[in-house]
């Protein structure tokens, strides 16, 4: 078996461990001994299996305590990629762009489904006539209505570390492009919500020097 795979299933096989003795958490795994013990491995082979797994966050070393499973919410996963991949223009604008396919997917979810005729979609309206409305809000209700949790978290991740087109709150010149893709939406057309959202969001990503249709 070729090293990368191998490493692949030793990784799979500790995941498995953690799940089968429900550690949480926090708290301790077993050792590198006990480890390469159950796995059948070299001690070797599990050090750079836990090395790796440390430099991702999942799991943390305190000298003199052990080995601890990390919480996954704080894991460095995105930081490094990051810190590797989001280094020039064109890779933000895939970012960015990688962004539109999530947002525009959930607005296509969102209208072949009864969340199209929810109450929020009049609420959004109504806070939209109000004088502070967030963009990141509008957008977020997007991603968290169109019920798919995967997409939502990549979502999060991507405009965390690719730059996020809407900060800010919402200007008076936005604010009707927005009550189409309301309308659009409560209409249950995915094709003009889609258009007009891309057409707010591009706006927003050329900054303050574009202008509103």
């Amino acid at each position: 078996m070729n090293q990368p795979k191998r490493y692949l299933n030793i990784v799979s096989e500790m995941r498995d461990m953690i799940r089968e003795q429900d550690i949480r958490p926090g708290d301790r795994i077993p050792s590198e001994r006990e480890l390469a013990e159950k796995l059948a491995v070299g001690r070797s082979t599990i050090r750079e299996a836990l090395r790796s797994l440390e430099l991702l966050g999942l799991i943390e070393t305190r000298r003199g305590e052990g080995t601890f499973l990390a919480d996954p919410r704080k894991h460095r996963l995105v930081e490094l990629l990051a810190t590797f991949i989001l280094q020039d223009n064109k890779t933000l604008e895939d970012v960015r762009v990688t962004m539109c396919i999530h947002e525009t997917a959930a607005i296509q979810a969102i209208c072949a489904s009864d969340a199209a005729k929810l109450p929020v979609w009049e609420s959004l309206r109504e806070r939209l006539e109000g004088h502070e409305f967030i963009r990141e809000d509008f957008v977020r209700e997007l991603m968290v209505l169109s019920g798919n949790r995967l997409s939502l978290k990549i979502w999060f991740l991507l405009k965390q570390y690719g730059g996020n087109p809407y900060d800010g709150e919402v200007k008076p010149e936005e604010k009707n492009l927005l009550k189409n893709i309301l309308q659009a939406i409560e209409q249950q057309d995915a094709e003009t919500a889609i258009r007009d959202f891309k057409a707010w969001s591009s706006v927003l990503i050329k900054g303050e020097n574009a202008q509103w249709q």
